[in-house]
């Protein structure tokens, strides 16, 4: 099992939290620092859309120019975006078995470990 995400956010603070209370093994992948392979990325696209995996709510995605957010409009843009800004990543992306997850609650997290 695998998180993708930046340490210092809260939603992923939370997730890892979570995950240690509930004695769940993980790797951590800091995107930050390493970006996201964009295998990855395509794997999770094909699973979840393009769409959910952009954070149009977070401040990466706010701060971008008119012009790079109106060029985001399929798959393949989104692609390219995603992997040159990593941090407009949704966060956290959960592999677990070869399935992706984005986000977290706890009860999310209560129906995926079940």
């Amino acid at each position: 099992m695998k998180i993708y995400a930046i340490p210092n956010c809260d939603t992923v603070k939370n997730a890892r939290a979570w995950l240690e209370e509930h004695g769940q093994r993980y790797e951590f992948h800091d995107y930050k620092k390493h970006g996201v392979p964009l295998d990855v990325l395509k794997a999770a696209v094909k699973q979840l859309g393009w769409e959910p995996l952009v954070n149009k709510k977070g401040p990466t995605w706010r701060k971008q120019p008119e012009k790079i957010k109106e060029s985001v409009v399929d798959e393949k843009s989104a692609l390219a975006f995603l992997t040159n800004t990593s941090s407009a990543i949704k966060r956290p992306l959960l592999e677990r078995n070869g399935k992706y997850h984005l986000g977290f609650s706890s009860d999310q997290y209560e129906k995926i470990f079940k």
